[in-house]
């Protein structure tokens, strides 16, 4: 990447963007939906990669351990139902209805969204404070495809932290998952621009 380039990803400090989105439960929800949430999670994610469903469970774990803490989730999907077709809409209600994660799940097709915060995999998790000033992101675990091998919850240790209120000691990590399947392009296409986070 061009040192003088901006860079792909949201940076830490930088305020959340916001988004017009519609969720499974047919509602449209905007950042300020979550206005009254002290801390809101909001990660990229879809229904068919094997790092999303490898550590979906993780994510439920962590998601039902914060959200008495005032920690909400928000899952993001902005995968092209034409390059996965698992993907679309449909599906995406399909396994809300069967999973019932403990997030609101929200289509992005245009993928607008995606590149407002420098979406890199599915999953990658964004976590902001009260003032939705972005305080975490990359990874959630170090072991996404298979957690039985996982030694480290890095969203987990992030969330701890804050609201313990202490600094977050490793505040950006590489996600680990499936790049985001943009409109167009090949499957495993990227963004030029996109970078690892560190």
């Amino acid at each position: 990447m061009n040192e003088k380039s901006k860079p792909f990803t949201l940076q830490i400090g930088h305020k959340a963007p916001d988004f017009a989105l519609k969720g499974t439960d047919g509602k449209i929800y905007t950042l300020d939906s979550f206005k009254d949430v002290p801390v809101l999670v909001i990660f990229f994610t879809c229904n068919h990669c094997p790092y999303v469903l490898g550590s979906d469970e993780v994510t439920r774990a962590t998601a039902d351990k914060f959200k008495n803490k005032g920690v909400h989730f928000v899952g993001i999907n902005s995968n092209s139902a034409n390059t996965y077709e698992e993907d679309s809409f449909e599906h995406m209600v399909d396994r809300m209805q069967k999973h019932h994660f403990p997030w609101h799940y929200l289509h992005d097709p245009s993928q607008q969204t995606a590149i407002k915060y420098g979406a890199l995999r599915t999953p990658h998790f964004y976590v902001f404070d009260r003032n939705r000033k972005l305080i975490y992101t990359g990874r959630g675990v170090d072991s996404p495809r298979d957690t039985s091998r996982m030694k480290v919850n890095d969203l987990e240790n992030a969330l701890n932290e804050h609201v313990a209120g202490k600094q977050i000691s490793i505040p950006l990590t590489n996600p680990i998952g499936c790049n985001v399947k943009w409109e167009g392009k090949d499957a495993h296409w990227m963004p030029e621009e996109a970078c690892d986070l560190v």
